[in-house]
Order: C-alpha cells, then structure tokens, then sequence
C-alpha cells in the first residue's frame, strides 16, 4: 500500500526495468481531466446507491421471515445462504447466461408475451448495471441475512410479547421494536455493503469487461484496466488511491 502512494507521484509504466521517476501531481492532474475516470466514478457511486439501500432492507426482511419457529426454516436459511457460497466467477458466468439475449430470463418473459425480443440487460447503457447490481444483491443477501438474524436472536422474546398485550402487533411490533434494537446491525450492514460495493470487479469483469460503452466500468475495473492492460502502473496507482480515500471515508 505505500509502494502504491509512492508509485502514483511517479511515472511507471510497462517498461519496468527502469526506475520510477518522481512527476508530483502530474497524474492526478491527468486525473481530472479523465472523462473515462469521472464516468467510472459516477458509476460506482451509483452502484453504492442502488445496492446498498436494498441489501440492508431486502437482507433484513428476509431475516425476520426466516427467523420464525416453523418447521423446516433451517432449510430454508441454507436455501438463502446458498448463493454466498458458490464462487462469483460460477454466479457470473450463470448469470450472464440467463441475461443473455436468447436466455432463460428473455425466454420467459417472451412466453408470457411481456415482451416480444426480450430485453437487452447487458448490451443497453442504460440497463447493464442495473443487471449487474441485481447480481450482487442476490450474491450478499444470504451473508447480510445472517447477521440480521444473530442480531434479531439477541432480542428477548418478552418484549414482543408485551408489545402484543399493548397492541403492537404484526409488522407494527418490528417497527416498533425490532428497528430500534436492530440500528447497530444496520449501521454495520450499511458499512459493509457500502465498501463492497466500491471495490465491486468480479461481476462486472465477468459479465461485461466494462461495456457496453464504459456505462458499467467501475473504479476497480479501471484500475485493472490501467494497471494490467495497458502497464500504466503509476497512474493506476493514483486512481487506487483516490478508491482508498473514498472507502475510508465510507469506514469513518
């Protein structure tokens, strides 16, 4: 990590058999007048505000509904769970299958006459990280969900009871209750997501390299890109750290 704060107030590139030479800010100059940096910027920003609100809602639903005595919940705990474990690179490729132009999801949607050629999820700039952000939320509901779920166990079963005598009831009793003692786990899901989100690469490098025309390149994506693909190590470097300083203000 302090090589890479060194290496962005130099000029490294694919010939690295010469040393680094010492430039200042000339990247974070080149930074800003970046129009491919900016549009990553924004999309990640909006990955931030598409993804998280849900998966700390979507998550905590989902864990008082498999927090009730029923029979068999534990499988259904598992059933949720289950998209966490399985490898992202699998989710993606599943994924980009069933996003796919003659996929299942068109398949259906042209059976039940919703549309008549499908919907294009990753080839149109306005609905390609829309997509995207739909599988992530399905990777990390299961892993938000139990953290819910072992903040939701910690509430004494009394106070819902006593709620119900004063006729706080249903979902009133988790409005109620169940939010106010529920904030810390919030906080922390909120927090969470919020720094996966902004390092979001897998999905994205898997799905769509990016395209279609940069409208799902993230901040990740392009420091790879930089670093990787063109060789341009310092300047990766800088856009890296301008990545640091946002999650770290996400973390404070």
């Amino acid at each position: 990590a302090l090589q890479a704060f060194y290496l962005s107030f130099t000029h490294y590139d694919y010939d690295i058999t010469q040393p680094p030479v010492w430039v200042g800010l000339e990247n974070f100059q080149a930074l800003l007048k970046d129009r491919i940096f900016w549009i990553t910027l924004k999309n990640t920003l909006l990955y931030l505000i598409g993804v998280v609100p849900i998966l700390a809602i979507a998550s905590l639903a989902l864990a008082i509904l498999v927090n009730q005595k029923l029979r068999g919940i534990r499988w259904f705990r598992v059933a949720y769970y289950t998209p966490v474990v399985i490898s992202m690179v699998v989710a993606g490729i599943a994924w980009h299958w069933l996003y796919d132009e003659n996929g299942l999801l068109n398949q259906v949607l042209i059976w039940m006459n919703i549309s008549e050629q499908g919907i294009p999820w990753l080839t149109s700039p306005n609905l390609v990280l829309v997509s995207v952000m739909g599988v992530t939320i399905w990777k990390g509901l299961g892993y938000y969900m139990v953290i819910y779920l072992a903040g939701l166990q910690s509430i004494p079963a009394e106070l819902y009871e006593a709620a119900a005598i004063d006729g706080s009831d249903n979902w009133i009793k988790h409005w109620d209750i169940t939010l106010p003692l529920m904030r810390p786990y919030l906080f922390l899901v909120s927090v969470i997501s919020a720094i996966s989100a902004a390092k979001v690469f897998e999905e994205v490098f898997i799905m769509t390299q990016g395209g279609p025309r940069n409208s799902s390149k993230t901040v990740v994506y392009y420091v790879y890109e930089q670093a990787f693909q063109r060789l341009e190590i310092s300047y990766a470097c800088t856009i890296g750290l301008i990545l640091f300083l946002i999650i770290l203000g996400l973390s404070i």
